[in-house]
């Protein structure tokens, strides 16, 4: 990118989209990209998979492991209790990926709903094969019950998006946009860990404290609304413009006038100071405070911004 003058002027996102490089390990789709792609599989068998993990965060080999038994519609929360990973090429079951894995997510309305849809459709699908289908017991399965194989649903993600017109993400990358989005949202950074299942906060802190811009927009704007202001911008007058890096100017020290010797020396030097102290220097607001060392009372020194 650095090298070719026709893309150094480029937006990273449209680099990304033309081509295959990544501009990080991680990268994730904002929320009218996901939206899109959303609208794009909603009529594919596997949109239900790509949904929760879009918005529930489970790694792909939870999703795919996930079973009907593990799911509670009444109190709205999947257990997480196995996952199915890919070893030398062949599907094996196992437990979650770590002890803090194996816990409860929780689902909110709109993905219980996909999912009462999608139980629709599978015992739609079973009644089409007859004898033929495979009970596995999985949520997500093959068009004959049997289970996925959780590289071909990979593929099949990067084929919808790719069909969709999105820039290139790998379905793990959806589970990070989960945990952006609940940011985004406002959540409380321990609730995203908790959702992601992660086995400390930090580790939550570290990947998603930066991801969204506009995130970070809402963060300043958020910060400035909590200062009250009596006078508004309109009221400020800057012919100048905004401040820039400038050299300090130096100080100028005002200190008390030495007792006059007589003669035509020192009334001039009485009459300069009195000029420096009766017409200051118009300042503007790029300059840097003036600082000036002031004898008090009692002849201490005060230090007067």
């Amino acid at each position: 990118m650095r090298a070719d003058p026709e893309l150094r002027h480029l937006k990273t996102i449209t680099v990304w989209a033309r081509t295959d490089l990544r501009p990080s390990p991680v990268m994730v789709w904002t929320p009218a990209q996901l939206g899109a792609f959303l609208d794009h599989a909603l009529t594919d068998r596997l949109y239900a998979l790509f949904h929760l993990i879009a918005f529930r965060g489970l790694r792909r080999g939870e999703a795919c492991g996930a079973r009907w038994t593990d799911l509670d519609a009444d109190e709205g929360t999947l257990a997480v209790a196995t996952q199915l990973t890919v070893v030398n090429g062949k599907v094996e079951e196992g437990d979650p990926k770590t002890e803090s894995s194996d816990s409860l997510v929780a689902l909110d309305t709109a993905t219980l709903d996909v999912l009462r849809i999608h139980h629709a459709r599978q015992l739609a699908d079973k009644l089409r094969w007859g004898p033929a289908w495979q009970d596995s017991g999985r949520i997500f399965t093959k068009e004959d019950g049997s289970r996925l194989h959780p590289d071909v649903v990979s593929k099949h993600f990067e084929r919808l998006s790719f069909a969709a017109g999105l820039p290139p993400i790998r379905l793990h990358d959806l589970r990070h946009g989960a945990a952006t989005l609940s940011l985004a949202a406002g959540n409380d950074m321990k609730i995203i860990s908790a959702m992601l299942r992660h086995s400390s906060l930090a580790m939550t802190s570290d990947l998603y404290t930066a991801v969204l811009p506009e995130v970070a927009h809402a963060a300043a704007e958020a910060s400035a609304a909590l200062v009250p202001r009596a006078a508004g911008l309109r009221n400020l007058s800057a012919p100048r413009g905004l401040p820039s890096v400038s050299p300090a100017h130096p100080s100028i020290p005002i200190v008390p006038s030495a007792p006059s010797t007589g003669g035509e020396a020192g009334g001039q030097r009485r009459a300069q100071h009195s000029d420096h102290r009766s017409q200051p220097r118009q300042r503007g607001i790029g300059d840097p405070p003036m600082t000036a060392l002031c004898t008090g009372p009692g002849g201490h020194a005060n230090l007067e911004a």
